[in-house]
């Protein structure tokens, strides 16, 4: 088994090359018909969906850096304990969405990863 601390980061730097990911397709150097199981229609949709992708996964990455160490927790010791499970059980829930997505780019492509996400925050969840 990995460490927490490994799983935390390689976690945020996967998260990282995912906002990477949410800013070119929001740029549409990525289509983003293979993102959101299809959903985007238009320009205002594409905005919503992408920028609350990219705002979340960046709330992510704040909550793991700080429950390895990145960061204080001061006051968020509680916050950071059930944000890193929010995190899990996004991805986990992610996995599914991908699992389902009539979009094969999604399937073929997110499925692992977002099961590889989902298993490297389960690690960093339940470290103590």
């Amino acid at each position: 088994m990995i460490s927490a601390k490994l799983a935390g980061k390689i976690l945020i730097f996967v998260l990282m090359l995912l906002v990477i990911f949410h800013v070119f397709v929001l740029l549409n150097i990525i289509p983003y018909q293979i993102v959101w199981a299809g959903q985007i229609q238009n320009s205002s949709s594409l905005l919503v969906y992408e920028g609350f992708a990219i705002l979340l996964t960046v709330l992510f990455i704040l909550i793991i850096s700080m429950k390895i160490g990145y960061f204080q927790q001061g006051k968020f010791v509680k916050v950071v304990k059930v944000g890193v499970w929010i995190v899990f059980f996004y991805f986990l829930l992610n996995t599914v969405g991908n699992l389902t997505s009539g979009v094969t780019t999604e399937k073929l492509i997110f499925t692992p990863l977002t099961i590889l996400l989902t298993l490297l925050a389960f690690r960093v969840a339940i470290e103590k």
